[in-house]
């Protein structure tokens, strides 16, 4: 028979689903989620001594140390795994998440080997873990220089994006000069109002005007205000540009998308690797949110 010792305020029966629960909400993304719910009892005393040691840790890291990377705990696993089939790609969103959640993983790994020489090591039991964790400098590199610290493709990302970018700031930048030039002529008509400026209906830009007078501006409407008060003209001079620029927008796509591909066929082969930082970076949250639990429960 076992005996059963309790914390003072650990007396009412708490439930394991209960303790999933806790732990769950202590987690930083789904990577410790699914720790927790991967959980079970071990008979063996080697493994349950490790695991206490572990969140004995990480008790110390929470009250002692202030420089822990916590940030960017991003689960991007299934987008790995369905990057991982010949012709999908990862879209910008992804690839920003995979950048950070990786520098996260390399300052953690660099957080328990800050101090190598010290002996014996402050946290034995979570430097063990990061023993073998590869850090991708090359990829990260990679990620880079495709995309900005906004989580946006570069326009410098290759050379036709360049090129396509900064044609479509060329002619917009033209289209909206002639736009206001218009403009300025039809309010000093009495066409427009005054306080009218160019709007954008179904990507193209437009000028505001009042159905009784739309026929005083050559050109195509594109659209009316809910109330009918206000229809929305292209004037005849950028219908050409403006079309221009549809057209560069799907040159634009298109290129993204082909920079995005090309990236991703790089990293497949790797994937397999990355997935396992990953591993590792679920582990650290789900010792973290237990370590947090056994503070809360003292």
């Amino acid at each position: 028979k076992w005996p059963m010792i309790y914390p003072s305020n650990f007396e009412q029966k708490i439930g394991f689903d209960q303790i999933r629960h806790i732990l769950q909400g202590r987690c930083l993304s789904t990577l410790g989620k699914d720790k927790v719910e991967e959980m079970q009892f071990s008979p063996s005393h080697d493994e349950v001594k490790r695991r206490l040691d572990e969140v004995e840790e990480f008790v110390r890291i929470i009250q002692e140390e202030d420089t822990f990377p916590n940030q960017y705990f991003f689960d991007v696993r299934p987008a790995l795994h369905r990057a991982s089939i010949v012709g999908m790609y990862m879209d910008e969103g992804e690839l920003f998440d995979l950048r950070r959640s990786l520098d996260t993983i390399n300052q953690i790994v660099r957080f328990f080997y800050r101090d190598e020489e010290e002996e014996p090591s402050k946290y034995p039991n979570l430097e063990a873990l990061a023993t073998e964790v590869q850090s991708f400098p090359t990829l990260t590199r990679r990620i880079d220089g495709i995309i900005n610290k906004f989580g946006k493709i570069k326009d410098n990302a290759s050379p036709a994006l360049a090129n396509i970018r900064r044609e479509l700031a060329a002619t917009t930048g033209s289209i909206s000069r002639t736009l206001n030039s218009i403009l300025r002529s039809a309010q000093a008509e009495g066409i427009v109002d005054k306080d009218v400026n160019p709007t954008v209906r179904d990507g193209r830009l437009v000028i505001p005007v009042v159905p009784a007078l739309k026929r005083r501006i050559k050109g195509i409407v594109h659209d009316e205000s809910a109330t009918g008060k206000t229809v929305f003209i292209e004037p005849a001079e950028v219908v050409e540009a403006n079309n221009r620029i549809r057209e560069l927008e799907g040159e634009e796509r298109r290129e993204v998308i082909r920079i995005l591909t090309e990236f991703t066929d790089e990293v497949r082969p790797q994937i397999p690797e990355i997935l396992e930082s990953y591993t590792f970076l679920a582990e650290i949250d789900f010792i973290r949110a237990k370590a947090l639990t056994a503070i809360s429960m003292d």
